[in-house]
């Protein structure tokens, strides 16, 4: 039986960026776009053909940045190259990120004809202050006709992303947005709290930040997303994503759940399992792709030889990957698979954090799992911490 992995393209390009984006992510015009495509469809040409192409793919995720921003040249390239060296099927999850402002009619068809059967949207806000305030480059009608126009296109799968507790938001306009988004129906939602990251415009603007919403406000409208989406049939899965029945996506419960995937692209991190020695002993391992475009584009391609951040993980390393990833999950983490994957009880490893927390009321244990309780998701990175 073929083991799974997932594949994640990156696509560092956009318009402009964010007020308060930290990504690995800039302008770049048609020349510099069309030579990261050649370099990108190399690197995964020379890692299939390393991989000799014996895992089943999972999911395909397309990220950025904005990869809606490239040429319907490009993307077919990307995808006729995928198909090529790492082939996929119907049942494998195509996710492909887009912002509106960079759609149009023929794109989003090009997507659907290419392979692509989920498409997450960033939204953000319905606002549009909001979305001028965030340095968005589109308008919340401009994100209808979007939404819209890939229905019309076939799109049965679509996420839409939202953000809260932005400078100035009322809970009465956030609401707005929760409803307008639900009227549409999409199958997801990802609904995450604003981080503001140091360096980033936002970060540095004394006006904005004196307008953001208090602590207390920001606990309502966490508290408000659950509730309202909940009541309109989306549950939530993770910490900050919401789903219809059915459409989790794959691709990130990956993540949480220990599949090994390959990074492509500028900056793009990777987690890999491989068997070395006589006794085919498992090694794991994380490493990224180099952050300097012009060391991407000069790259000779040597898989898993030419990668940053190299590390072979211990067994503590991923002991602790499985707690603090997999407590993420609303469903929390298995005490079976813990010892069938590492062959010793989970509460031998970490009984005694284990424990302090049932007692405080921030973990749950029953039908053979441990969770994150409501009061425990609302310090979940402190709890984390301890697992580390």
């Amino acid at each position: 039986m073929l083991s799974e992995i997932e594949l994640y393209i990156h696509i560092p390009f956009c318009i402009r960026k964010c007020n308060y984006c930290d990504f690995l992510s800039f302008p770049a015009g048609e020349e510099l776009q069309n030579r990261y495509v050649d370099a990108l469809c190399e690197e995964i040409r020379r890692t299939g053909e390393h991989i000799n192409s014996s895992f089943k793919i999972r999911s395909i995720f397309l990220g950025g940045g904005t990869p809606s921003i490239l040429s319907i040249y490009n993307v077919n390239r990307i995808f006729s190259c995928i198909r090529e060296h790492f082939p996929f099927t119907d049942r494998t999850e195509v996710s492909m990120e887009a912002n509106p402002g960079t759609l149009n009619s023929e794109k989003i068809k090009t997507y659907r004809d290419a392979g692509v059967n989920r498409l997450s949207i960033g939204l953000q806000s319905a606002d549009d202050e909001c979305l001028k305030m965030l340095g968005r480059i589109h308008s919340w009608q401009e994100f209808l006709e979007n939404y819209h126009e890939a229905r019309k296109k076939g799109f049965d799968n679509i996420n839409v992303d939202i953000m809260s507790a932005l400078p100035g938001q009322s809970l009465e306009s956030y609401l707005d947005t929760l409803k307008n988004i639900i009227e549409l129906g999409p199958e997801h939602i990802s609904s995450y709290s604003l981080i503001l990251e140091e360096g980033t415009p936002l970060y540095n603007d004394e006006a904005l930040l004196k307008r953001l919403p208090d602590e207390d406000t920001d606990r309502r409208m966490y508290e408000m997303t659950k509730k309202i989406l909940e009541e309109a049939g989306y549950h939530r899965y993770e910490i900050s994503n919401y789903a219809k029945e059915g459409r989790e996506c794959i691709h990130n419960l990956g993540y949480w759940e220990d599949v090994p995937y390959l990074g492509f692209g500028l900056g793009a991190s990777s987690y890999w399992k491989e068997k070395t020695g006589s006794d085919c002993q498992e090694s794991f391992l994380r490493f990224s792709n180099v952050r300097d475009m012009e060391k991407y584009l000069a790259q000779p391609f040597r898989p898993f030889e030419e990668r940053e951040d190299y590390q072979e993980l211990s067994r503590e390393d991923r002991m602790a990957e499985f707690m603090f990833l997999g407590l993420r999950k609303i469903r929390g983490v298995s005490l079976k698979d813990f010892k069938d994957r590492f062959g010793c009880d989970m509460e031998s490893v970490y009984g005694i954090a284990i424990h302090r927390f049932l007692d405080l009321g921030l973990l749950t244990m029953k039908n053979g799992r441990i969770a994150l309780t409501e009061q425990g998701i609302n310090v979940s990175n402190q709890i984390f911490c301890e697992f580390i």
